[in-house]
């Protein structure tokens, strides 16, 4: 019966939002999926729907083909060779295969591994795991801005040092890291260099044999492709990087990831990363000048503050500090925006990106995230603006 009861009123609770028709403001945590990649994606479900190992009959050559064609596509945009890409179900999935795969391959060399403090929880989550092993890491601080301090990296850096992870953009205040120089260091010292670059991929040109990333993550749901589909670049010259599968069963992908692989999800995001190139300037203008229109707007709230770097930052992302949160929440009827990372929302936590940029607990209760993507108008961030703006000229009267 409560099982029951729950259900009910949680599907109850969904209608209601649903046809408030709220508007979207979460899109790093996820985003719409572009029309012409459901089209793309559909004759791979009904017609075209052969296992691309089956290699003795056209269905399955044909879902070769097609995965061959999507993969040429993501290599040329993303600077890399297509048999450098390894297909995931997503970035979770991606980061683990990363970070556990290149540390059993190089533990003879050593046990030592940087990471930041301000991760994805995926990515600190394995480094727990890996710490269980026998691994030593070591948790770089950051700034007040969310950045960390190359030198301070140089210094962390020993002759058991096997692997730096360093995410390329947060996904809570979108803060970009210096990865040019980072890879650069760590090809001077010999030592792998990981990215997630979940947040970075399909938003912002990368071209990943430029700038010394040895491995780097990314999902296609973060650039209107679909869910359940990622990759994982993984060099393979100069130097070339090794990595033991975490999926055994079939050696497919060389044997770096068994599985069928998710045909219509790898044509969805190859179409999905060729529409964001061919469209970039369109779109990171169109999204920079309604994110830059909300913040300013947004700054006439005495005692507000945008968290982290506002020079080495996204195009898309807003995390802001208000001077109280408890009427601002009334937003979330008609907005759907974040008060963390989507994968750690749903807890009763404060973010650990902001602990970690030296916000106390009080202040992180008063922050929020906004993400914005190209099927955001500007009529609907002044409709933001407006009620938040309202909120704080008149309160509600308890």
């Amino acid at each position: 019966m409560f099982i029951y009861t729950f259900a009910f009123q949680k599907d109850a609770k969904l209608n209601y939002y649903m046809n408030k028709q709220l508007i979207y403001f979460d899109n790093n945590s996820t985003t719409k999926v572009d029309d012409c990649v459901i089209e793309a994606m559909l004759p791979y479900f009904s017609t075209y729907y052969g296992n691309s190992s089956s290699a003795t009959h056209a269905f399955g050559w044909e879902a070769m083909a097609a995965v061959e064609k999507s993969s040429n596509e993501i290599a040329n945009i993303l600077g890399c060779n297509p048999n450098e890409i390894i297909y995931t179900s997503g970035a979770t999935e991606s980061i683990n295969l990363a970070i556990k795969g290149i540390t059993q391959a190089y533990k003879s060399k050593g046990n030592h591994i940087i990471t930041t403090l301000t991760e994805h929880k995926a990515t600190l989550d394995v480094f727990k795991k890996i710490e269980e092993q026998g691994f030593n890491v070591t948790y770089l601080n950051v700034d007040r801005e969310g950045l960390i301090d190359i030198s301070e990296l140089e210094k962390n850096i020993t002759k058991n040092t096997i692997l730096v992870s360093i995410m390329s953009v947060n996904n809570e205040t979108g803060v970009m890291q210096d990865i040019e120089s980072i890879g650069s260091l760590c090809l001077e010292k010999n030592v792998l260099f990981f990215t997630d670059a979940t947040q970075h991929v399909g938003k912002l040109n990368f071209k990943l044999n430029e700038l010394n990333i040895s491995c780097a993550a990314f999902s296609a749901h973060k650039f209107h492709g679909p869910k359940g589909v990622g990759g994982l670049f993984l060099k393979s010259k100069n130097p070339k990087v090794n990595l033991i599968g975490q999926i055994n069963g079939g050696q497919h992908q060389n044997g770096k990831r068994s599985g069928t692989l998710n045909v219509p999800g790898i044509v969805g995001m190859a179409k999905a990363l060729t529409n964001f190139n061919s469209n970039y300037w369109d779109i990171t203008a169109h999204v920079s000048k309604i994110k830059n229109y909300f913040e300013h707007n947004l700054l006439d709230i005495e005692g507000l503050r945008i968290n982290g770097s506002t020079k080495h930052r996204i195009y898309n992302t807003s995390n802001l500090f208000f001077p109280t949160s408890n009427d601002l929440k009334t937003l979330f009827n008609k907005f759907a925006f974040s008060s963390g990372s989507a994968c750690t929302s749903s807890l009763a936590q404060p973010s650990h990106v902001l602990q970690a940029m030296k916000f106390s607990n009080e202040e992180i209760k008063n922050c929020y995230r906004f993400s914005f993507s190209k099927y955001n108008t500007l009529d609907e961030v002044r409709c933001l603006v407006n009620e938040a703006i309202e909120i704080y000229k008149n309160p509600p009267v308890n």
